[in-house]
């Protein structure tokens, strides 16, 4: 299937098929639109990706019922949204409406939600006792120890401040950024700075008499493992790397 594609019919072929769209839904003045859409493609707007809306519906129509195919007039559509472009009126009706989704899709979503916020917290949080980052394997062991619910339709992280004052009666845990003072042989410049600017912000960077790079990184404290990982790797153990206040 070519995504964009139009068939026989004039309208596009897609991607989604209505059996495995859901129903997002909005009610305002007294109508009701709905639309059929991926509901992966509903947590990725509501987490502020930037996403091709149009080969995600099931449907080029919105609807007052989308169970019975009835659809709403454009005169009725540009009175409220003051627009007829469908792809814009269910970006409009995914952000402010609600998602009707089977129970294996809620869990489905809530499973990937969960793996996601897990994966934040790791990166961006450390133990403020040992300045170590937390594995994620411990986040989501406290996560399960202190029953915390994730809504598989808010964005991460607009839930992990909520989660993580849950977490910290179980686990020291802060949120936190980290300084690196880094130096790099002037050889394996090129093989690391693309992925340096990668993983955080460079700064107070400058070439020694020797040839070699020195900067500043300031990175997501749950990163640093990952930091000397990749410059061991990368400068096969040549360069410097330590914590500076």
């Amino acid at each position: 299937m070519i995504p964009g594609r139009r068939s026989r019919t004039g309208e596009r072929d897609r991607t989604v098929k209505v059996d495995n769209a859901v129903v997002a839904r909005w009610e305002h003045q007294g109508s009701r639109f709905e639309i059929l859409v991926d509901p992966t493609a509903v947590q990725e707007i509501r987490d502020g990706k930037t996403i091709e809306l149009r080969d995600r519906l099931a449907s080029e129509h919105i609807y007052k019922d989308a169970s019975r195919g009835e659809k709403i007039s454009e005169e009725h559509l540009e009175k409220i949204f003051h627009t007829s472009d469908y792809v814009e009126i269910a970006r409009q009706i995914i952000q402010k409406g609600e998602v009707q989704v089977t129970t294996e899709q809620r869990h489905q979503l809530q499973t990937a939600k969960h793996r996601q916020i897990v994966a934040t917290i790791a990166r961006n949080a450390m133990n403020p006792q040992t300045g170590a980052p937390h594995p994620p394997a411990r986040i989501e062991a406290a996560m399960l120890e202190a029953k915390v619910h994730v809504d598989p339709f808010r964005s991460a992280d607009a839930q992990v401040q909520e989660i993580l004052t849950k977490l910290r009666p179980l686990l020291p845990i802060r949120l936190d950024t980290v300084r690196m003072k880094l130096r790099v042989p002037g050889q394996f410049y090129p093989r690391v700075i693309g992925e340096l600017k990668g993983m955080g912000k460079l700064s107070e960077e400058a070439w020694g008499s020797d040839g070699s790079w020195s900067a500043l990184l300031e990175i997501p404290a749950g990163v640093q493992t990952e930091l000397l990982e990749k410059l061991n790797a990368r400068t096969k153990g040549a360069a410097e790397a330590a914590r500076v206040k």
